[in-house]
């Protein structure tokens, strides 16, 4: 059978050919294995791309077409009023802007057996939520004459949460300035201001900033959902802090992933970054019953991080990293371009092809692309007889 693959090995790229060394069954007949081989040769020349086709564009109407016919929706989730998601055009749009934030950060969080086949998963979902001061107490009160702040707890939600007196004390007394004395009582929590000439504004402002005291849980992570996937347990959250998520030991970190694309690129890396956005974007639009091809939606991907960062489609993206002044100024803001490009005497060399359509002339693609490099034979002629 090796005979078999080195006869193939210089037609297919290196990574298709170990996929088929991988898939082929090592028992397969050498008549068999050339016949598969000579199938997948067949189906990897209809793949390829015909020289000087123009890929951009091909990409960009196969994803824009598709993309009119988008809804502008958001998913919720049953039973947690604060879970959306957003999806349909305006997911796509958040993606291929490159915004930073994402308007629903969430999480899908696979886990390690045996809590991946349900055991202890609402005490680890609960776990993984964070708490805040505010979440405990079920109402504020302030003395103004003795400058002191009350706070009634709720003692059943810290015992299921697993909040103690001692972790109450000690992260409320790191977050509270060194003229505060704290004291735990009963169902009660008594801040009192060491200073009687504290005024109400500085007691109020304390009050609000105990109520957003973070006591237990993974930060940012505003609501947990366990939710069954095929034969396992997972947990969909609101909100997203990857990095902390993976350092749990109970997080199975080579699955659990996020929505936030920059966050990714933080964490893991530009070449994790480029496959979420390739996922992400596939996710919205096979959601909505659309059809494109993957290798429209990587290429999209490629350029956003190509330059090893992740840039949205913008002025501010990879349209400011293009050589051409007129393809820059073809997008947005032209008048900008060209003038600054005129304050420093930029020369386009008119390569691509936006500024050739501008300008009305042939386009470096297609039978556009190959340029004529020889001397006709009238012309060698004419010459001869000058030169005599």
């Amino acid at each position: 059978m090796s005979n078999v693959f080195k006869d193939y090995e210089d037609k297919f790229p290196k990574n298709i050919m170990e996929g088929l060394k991988a898939y082929i069954p090592k028992d397969t007949s050498e008549t068999k294995t050339r016949k598969i081989l000579e199938e997948a040769w067949k189906e990897y020349q209809e793949a390829c791309v015909e020289a000087g086709e123009c890929v951009g564009l091909v990409a960009a109407e196969s994803i824009g077409e598709p993309g009119t016919q988008m809804t502008l929706n958001t998913f919720h989730f049953s039973g947690v009023a604060e879970m959306n998601v957003t999806m349909g055009l305006p997911r796509i749009i958040e993606i291929l802007d490159g915004r930073k934030k994402a308007s629903t950060p969430m999480m899908e969080i696979y886990l390690k057996k045996p809590y991946s086949a349900g055991k202890d998963i609402r005490k680890v979902a609960l776990s993984i939520k964070e708490t805040l001061f505010s979440e405990v107490a079920t109402g504020f009160s302030i003395n103004i004459a003795e400058g002191v702040i009350e706070a009634q707890l709720d003692r059943e939600k810290m015992k299921d949460i697993g909040i103690t007196d001692a972790i109450l004390g000690k992260q409320v007394g790191n977050h509270l300035k060194k003229g505060y004395t704290l004291r735990i009582s009963g169902d009660s929590m008594i801040l009192k201001c060491r200073s009687k000439e504290e005024a109400l504004n500085e007691l109020y402002k304390a009050k609000e900033k105990i109520k957003t005291i973070h006591l237990k849980g993974v930060k940012d992570i505003s609501q947990v959902l366990p939710v069954r996937r095929g034969e396992e347990y997972i947990i969909i959250t609101a909100g997203s802090n990857l990095r902390d998520m993976l350092q749990l030991e109970e997080v199975d970190s080579s699955r659990t992933t996020t929505n936030n694309i920059f966050e990714i690129a933080e964490v893991l890396g530009i070449e994790a970054a480029r496959q979420a956005i390739i996922n992400e974007v596939f996710k919205v639009i096979e959601s909505q019953g659309l059809n494109v091809d993957v290798r429209h939606i990587m290429l999209v991907a490629d350029t956003m991080c190509t330059s090893g960062m992740v840039k949205g489609i913008t002025r501010y993206g990879v349209v400011s990293e293009k050589s051409s002044v007129l393809a820059r100024a073809s997008f947005e803001t032209p008048i900008r371009h060209l003038i600054n490009a005129s304050l420093v005497g930029e020369t386009d060399n008119l390569n691509s092809v936006v500024e050739n359509v501008m300008l009305n002339q042939p386009i470096p693609v297609g039978t556009g692309l190959p340029g004529l490099v020889t001397t006709l034979k009238s012309e060698k002629k004419k010459d001869a007889k000058e030169s005599n």
